[in-house]
């Protein structure tokens, strides 16, 4: 059957006489643009004021506005927001950044805009609108030019305990969240962290965030710095004192009797398998296992019996599985009795221990695991005594599986605070212990995947892989996979110049 071709009809410019498609202007778009410009009276040219110190731009009158990275969406909306566009008569249709030299303190703008003109026709046109940049500081950036240590209220962030992995951990969670983007100020101090805030607001929103990530205690105090008798008008300081549970993820707890009676007999020789705003307890045992808020630990607080910095490396002989395979608390346990050595004594002595473990499903013979050695430990514990000889300690309690690593280099990073180190002489010589335990926070991440599952890795430019450097360590060391490093991949010219494609044709 034959089927005719469908050609659309033209007709001819009623200016110029051109063959065009026809509209209800009977006009082509080039006698339509000469005649009739929508984009009179829109601003080609604005300012916008930008604060170099906290990168912020400001929304006036007095709102700063925080977080817009260049050529980001965000940026685009708020430099529209400037432009104020009169979207009664006319459709905004896309919007991008044309490039422009970073220092040049301008942004360029290509609008595409769309307007009903002479009997209903719809003309699109583009609109090029040119931003200059002016420095201002902020009321807070001023503040703190005239006088940084002008602050109004500090939160003091106390653990007592003798490493740093903890703040090591709250570090990048506060990085992750922005927790601290209000911060004038970041000060090392021992035992913890100082941050200073220009207004109590944000320092109360401070301490509810560390309240929601960790288990802690906190008080408040004020200070009254100068008082307006005319106008009522008092000023303060204020000083928030959070003070962090001295109990870390793997420690080993004595639970206190009345404690472990409440928790339905556990333990009361128990490990510590994670730590978030509560405490996760785990019987190595009986594989029991309880969870304790920060209002349950407060009320009854207790301390590690051993730490993390008393683990001792054992050797692996022989394992022999008891119970199948069980997940608690999104953790997968194994009991089994395996028989291990200290590698310090293994081929010295003949010094062998058979005990009880929950790692079954990771320990193989041969392997090497840390855990505590409680038959040579030296503790004065007070929960121990409260059970007058009635508890029965076992030897050696492992906690982790152990990777023998050799110093590859990583494939991603972390990133810091900007916070002020102590320079002084006690200062450079804890240097050196602190830098072992930012180490040992780094393994722990690779190893842990629920451990890094709040906080952003980024790719490690500087990296580069080598055949040399993959057979150092043994095939079963964990190690971060690459699709958790996509905070910081940079897309190649090819992917951008696609992507620049799409958004033209959108």
């Amino acid at each position: 059957m034959f089927v005719p071709s469908k050609t659309m009809g033209t007709v001819l410019c009623c200016i110029c006489g051109v063959a065009m498609p026809p509209n209800p202007a009977n006009m082509c778009v080039s006698c339509l643009r000469s005649r009739v410009d929508i984009t009179e009276g829109l601003r080609r040219h604005a300012a916008i004021h930008y604060c170099p110190e906290c990168q912020s731009y400001l929304q006036p009158p007095h709102t700063w506005i925080r977080g817009l990275e260049p050529e980001s969406q965000e940026l685009l909306a708020f430099c529209l927001r400037r432009l104020c566009l009169p979207l009664r008569r006319l459709r905004l249709v896309h919007a991008e950044f044309i490039w422009t030299e970073p220092h040049s303190k301008r942004l360029r703008l290509r609008a595409k805009v769309q307007a009903e003109v002479i009997h209903g026709a719809i003309l699109e046109q583009s609109h090029v609108v040119e931003l200059t940049i002016h420095d201002r500081l902020c009321d807070s950036c001023t503040r703190v030019q005239a006088n940084p240590d002008q602050w109004t209220a500090a939160v003091q962030l106390r653990q007592h305990i003798s490493h740093r992995r903890t703040f090591f951990y709250l570090e990048q969670l506060i990085l992750c969240h922005s927790a601290a983007l209000r911060a004038i100020r970041i000060a090392e101090s021992d035992h913890g962290l100082d941050f200073f805030f220009s207004s109590e607001s944000h320092a109360n929103k401070f301490v509810q965030f560390i309240n929601g990530v960790a288990p802690v205690k906190f008080r408040n105090d004020k200070q009254l710095v100068s008082h307006d008798p005319k106008s009522n008008h008092y000023n303060y300081k204020y000083t928030f004192s959070v003070e962090i549970s001295p109990v870390c993820r793997e420690d080993l707890i004595c639970l206190p009797p009345k404690l472990s009676n409440a928790l339905g007999n556990l333990g009361p020789i128990v490990l510590c398998t994670k730590v978030t705003n509560s405490i996760a307890l785990l019987d190595p045992i009986s594989l029991r296992s309880a969870f304790l808020d920060a209002k349950q630990y407060w009320r009854t607080p207790f301390r590690a019996l051993l730490s993390s910095r008393q683990l001792v490396e054992y050797i692996v002989l022989d394992v022999e599985v008891e119970s199948a395979e069980v997940a608690i608390g999104g953790s997968k346990y194994m009991m089994a009795h395996a028989q291990v050595a200290r590698v310090a004594d293994f081929g010295n002595n003949d010094t062998m221990i058979t005990i009880k473990t929950h790692l079954g499903h990771l320990l193989n013979p041969g392997d090497y695991a840390l855990g505590y050695d409680l038959y040579a430990a030296n503790h004065n514990d007070f929960e121990i005594d409260q059970y007058k000889g009635r508890l029965v300690l076992p030897e050696v309690v492992l906690v982790k599986k152990s990777y023998q690593r050799r110093g590859k280099p990583r494939a991603w990073k972390l990133k810091g605070l900007n916070m002020e180190v102590d320079t002084t002489s006690k200062g450079r010589a804890d240097e050196e212990k602190r830098n072992t335990e930012y180490e040992e926070f780094l393994r722990d991440l690779e190893e842990n995947p629920e451990l890094r599952f709040n906080i952003s890795l980024y790719r490690n430019k500087e990296y580069q892989p080598s055949e040399m450097a993959s057979t150092v360590d043994g095939d079963d060391v964990p190690a971060i996979p690459l699709e958790e490093l996509l905070a910081e991949l940079d897309l190649s010219e090819e992917d951008e110049e696609n992507q620049g494609a799409d958004n033209m044709n959108e």
